[in-house]
């Protein structure tokens, strides 16, 4: 049997904590796998040469882009889907794929990656879309660390026709994308907090680098102070977004609503709540999903507006458009069932605690005020 012309395409380094339940997943589908490997110490090629034996050795240069890019070019074919080791596939459907294919080959697919993280002491999905499917006849990738697709010849008609920038570096938009029907699980952010660090490090140096290089990007700021809010140095992420955010950016930009998003949660953690009132001027450019209305909530709760509180809670749970998993349903109802309790309503407490279903703080609030 075999699958669609799709080459997929993986770099790796240390990764047998992963590469074997990807790959096994991968071999499903009867796609070809090409892995670049850029140093592995650990049995990472040992594993991954049971399910492929196109593998290649990169010399690491400290350029996630150029990696990428050689392993796009040891591909049989055209059509790329670019993963990583601790990324699962969970659903591709070929039918709609193959379609796409054939309407839309100089566009970029972008798939939905479901990223496992905890907060609070609970595990969360947040969804985001990202181009990872392509033909490489039009795309290559560019940046040296949190690389993006771009069209191949900036200057061709066909980049004229189908792109925009906001930075030639890495912060741009492709006005030709779509929807890819396929799903992965990335568990990245499952390791240790050491392991956690180190690669969080790693990174930083890698964008102040790329800012050195080629000067102020706000899709840059916006991955440090992502990086930094991991480390939970929420000063430091307060910086970066800031000077992302006093860029000309794109609202309709998916980054750019994480950032303001996240910038939003900074300033709660450094206790700046006041201060954050002031993402109201923006309220109406931004509130388009239910992520930032749940954020607002959060902030009211903070400034103890409580009824503006449960007002934006309320309009979150009506919301379709969301990223992190339970903020437009039991996380809004938990936090409306936690003000009712602190304001004595204990009553109406129960109701949205019950709304939570399964979600532990709300068993557990049930339970105390039984």
């Amino acid at each position: 049997m075999t699958g669609l012309p799709i080459s997929v395409c993986i770099i790796a380094k240390n990764e047998e904590k992963h590469i074997e339940e990807c790959l096994k997943r991968l071999k499903l589908y009867h796609y070809e796998i090409v892995l670049a490997d850029t140093g592995s110490t650990d049995a990472t090629v040992e594993i991954a040469s049971k399910y492929t034996d196109k593998i290649y050795h990169f010399d690491w240069i400290n350029d996630f882009g150029a990696a990428r890019n050689f392993a796009l070019s040891k591909a049989s074919n055209d059509w790329i889907l670019s993963i990583d080791c601790d990324e699962y596939i969970e659903a591709i459907d070929e039918t709609s794929l193959s379609a796409l294919m054939q309407q839309k080959p100089d566009a970029a697919g972008q798939i939905l990656i479901r990223n496992r993280f905890t907060q609070g002491g609970q595990s969360s999905i947040e969804n985001i879309r990202v181009s990872r499917f392509f033909n490489r006849k039009y795309f290559h990738f560019v940046g040296a660390i949190h690389e993006q697709i771009e069209y191949i010849d900036a200057s061709s008609n066909v980049q004229e026709m189908h792109s925009s920038y906001i930075n030639p570096v890495s912060s741009y938009s492709l006005k030709q994308v779509y929807e890819a029907p396929i799903t992965v699980l990335h568990v990245g952010y499952d390791g240790s907090e050491d392991e956690m660090r180190i690669k969080c490090l790693r990174n930083i140096e890698l964008l102040e680098k790329e800012l050195e290089n080629n000067g102020p990007d706000s899709y840059i700021y916006y991955q440090l102070g992502q990086s930094c809010m991991r480390l939970k140095n929420y000063s430091e992420a307060y910086k970066w977004f800031d000077l992302g955010l006093s860029m000309d950016v794109d609202p309709s930009q998916t980054y750019v609503q994480t950032m303001v998003e996240s910038y939003g949660y900074c300033l709660l953690e450094l206790k700046m709540n006041e201060k954050a009132l002031q993402l109201l001027n923006i309220y109406d450019e931004f509130a388009v999903r239910a992520d930032f209305v749940f954020l607002m909530g959060l902030i009211y709760m903070n400034n103890g507006l409580f009824d503006e509180a449960v007002g934006e809670f309320e309009k979150a749970t009506a919301m379709e458009r969301f990223a992190v998993e339970g903020i437009n349903g039991y996380r809004a109802n938990y936090n409306i069932g936690v003000i009712y309790e602190c304001t004595g309503h204990l009553k109406e407490a129960r109701e949205y605690y019950m709304k939570c279903g399964a979600f532990e703080p709300a068993v557990a609030r049930l339970r105390e005020i039984e």
